[in-house]
């Protein structure tokens, strides 16, 4: 199993793990892509407990689809966004895949929120695609 790292833009945050991805996906949701700064986020998700994470991170606590939390976590120095967790998904932290040291180790397997998806994104490869959150 491959050891996933990364960090912020200025390097303040570093975090590693040795655990297997929970899933990997792309993100079109509004909020996503607001965050982001871009048509939508890729993430890999790992459970949390196997994440080790250094340095400082601000957290920014909205709400999710489903009306439950969702909390967004970012460099305060260079904001760049490292991780987010849902309170649909306790345990779960799903990293930035842009964050990644090797980014190339992303293999997204789901796109969700596809239906607000910009007309104008299309993904290469096959994956299971969702309107929404997958129940």
């Amino acid at each position: 199993m491959a050891t996933f790292t990364g960090g912020c833009l200025c390097g303040r945050v570093r975090y590693s793990t040795d655990a297997a991805p929970v899933f990997s996906g792309v993100c079109h949701c509004r909020d996503c892509q607001r965050a982001t700064g871009s048509a939508f986020a890729p993430v890999l998700a790992f459970p949390k407990a196997e994440v080790r994470v250094e340095g400082a991170l601000t957290t920014y606590q909205g709400t999710g689809d489903s009306g439950k939390p969702i909390w967004r976590s970012f460099c305060p120095n260079c904001g760049s966004g490292v991780h987010d967790e849902v309170a649909v998904m306790p345990g779960v932290l799903m990293i930035l895949a842009g964050t990644l040291d090797d980014p190339a180790l992303m293999q997204p397997t789901m796109e969700i929120y596809c239906s607000s998806a910009q007309p104008w994104v299309s993904l290469a490869g096959e994956r299971k695609r969702f309107a929404k959150m997958p129940g």
